[in-house]
């Protein structure tokens, strides 16, 4: 979907939001603190196009408060609604309003390019997973935003926490790492269907043999748990290269290829996938943490269902971003570069852990759960699984694939896997 309304509460199609609302955890939190000022430039105006050089130095603070349009495609909304809320009330010298929409991470790249292209670029800011990330690196159409580190974000990398940091070297400067959570993959069913889950991919395979179209998973583009999916299989299959899906995933398109015969249809967007085994339709899905946690915490999925992980497992970390279009003036640069400071506080991303959507979720270190809002520690207490921090201490952690890697794995999913259902 890609409304062109605004919400309070902007959510994802594929986020656990999509589903039922639920309360917003209020937050309060102090002004970020200026930087050194540096001389500004000459502004590209909000007609800029994606090829106008992007400005070298920026002032501290915009001319006057801008107007911020915040694209969200990752269901990021879910953990940031109040951090954003709250720098709105913070800092009025920096925005005016913010208005935030929602959409899919296919449709990101051609909406942000149409617009650049007309030299009316209306989104200031966008908050989207690899996926989108990578679409927009492939295309050329977020700033780099290294120069302005040394105002905005110093010491960036040695605040996060080591695992984040390495994710955030994904997004090539041309974004902020927001949140991260080492994903999976895992697997979530019904006890009541499935009394003894399958924890390797040989018994995952002959269990949907014996129970064809009852094991499912998202369509990876667009899907978190369906993308860790896919890339933590050559892990767990042994393939020659993990990073290279055109030359290094010959057990892993066999596996699912020979997977495609039994398994369930694959949805545009992963809540489907909730519904589906909470609506009995299918007993066993992909899942992360996060996706895990929160749609039982929200309702949608009922709270009797468990989590299984794979022996000898390997995660695959997942992250979100923001990310700049090109073509945004310097004055609406600033203040976006400034919102995303200001997430990166630890009081603020304390507020990430929210109902578990993206579990743990702070991306900065030693920011425990401790210091999370007393909703979300209940939440996590109640619906998360004891054996999470176990299970992610005693596996290694890699990183999601790097842009064009990630975009070849989505376009030969599609044709070797999608395209046959």
């Amino acid at each position: 979907m890609s409304p062109t309304g605004t919400s309070p509460l902007g959510t994802s199609a594929d986020s656990p939001r999509g589903l039922p609302r639920r309360r917003v955890l209020g937050t309060l939190a102090s002004a970020v603190a200026a930087g050194p000022v540096l001389a500004a430039c000459g502004a590209p105006s909000s007609g800029g196009t994606s090829d106008k050089p992007a400005p070298t130095a920026l002032a501290t603070k915009p001319s006057k408060p801008v107007t911020l349009n915040i694209l969200d495609v990752a269901g990021n909304l879910a953990l940031t609604q109040p951090i954003i809320d709250a720098f709105k009330a913070a800092n009025p010298g920096y925005v005016s309003k913010i208005t935030t929409t929602t959409g899919t991470a296919p449709e990101l790249a051609p909406k942000v390019q149409a617009q650049q292209q007309a030299g009316n670029v209306q989104i200031q800011l966008v908050l989207t997973g690899t996926d989108g990330l990578s679409a927009g690196i492939q295309n050329g159409l977020w700033y780099d935003l290294k120069p302005y580190y040394a105002t905005f974000f110093p010491d960036l990398m040695t605040n996060y926490q080591p695992s984040a940091a390495s994710m955030a070297t994904l997004a090539q400067d041309q974004g902020i790492e927001l949140v991260w959570y080492p994903s999976g993959p895992l697997l979530e069913y019904d006890p009541a269907k499935v009394p003894n889950p399958p924890t390797t991919t040989d018994a995952l395979l002959d269990w949907a043999k014996a129970n064809p179209g009852r094991f499912q998973y998202a369509q990876p583009r667009n899907s978190g748990p369906g993308r860790t999916f896919l890339m933590g299989l050559p892990y767990l299959l042994g393939d020659s290269d993990p990073t290279d899906p055109t030359n290094g995933w010959s057990k892993t398109w066999a596996y699912l290829t020979e997977l495609n015969k039994y398994a369930a249809s694959y949805p545009s967007k992963t809540s489907a996938t909730m519904t589906n085994i909470a609506q009995g339709t299918t007993h066993l899905m992909a899942t992360t943490t996060g996706w895990y946690i929160n749609p039982r915490a929200l309702g949608t999925v009922p709270k009797s269902m468990r989590v299984a992980k794979f022996d000898s497992m390997t995660w695959v970390s997942d992250a979100q971003y923001g990310v700049i279009p090109k073509g945004v003036s310097n004055d609406e640069l600033i203040a976006a570069l400034r919102l995303l400071a200001f997430v990166l506080t630890p009081e603020q991303q304390a507020v990430t852990y929210d109902q578990g959507y993206f579990y743990p979720g702070p991306a900065v270190k030693d920011v425990s759960i401790d210091q999370a809002p007393a909703a979300s520690r209940k939440t996590i207490a109640t619906y998360g699984d004891p054996r999470f921090a176990d299970w992610i201490s005693g596996s290694p952690i890699k990183n999601s694939l790097p842009a064009t890697a990630q975009v070849t794995a989505f376009d030969l999913w599609d044709k070797r896997i999608g395209s046959t259902k």
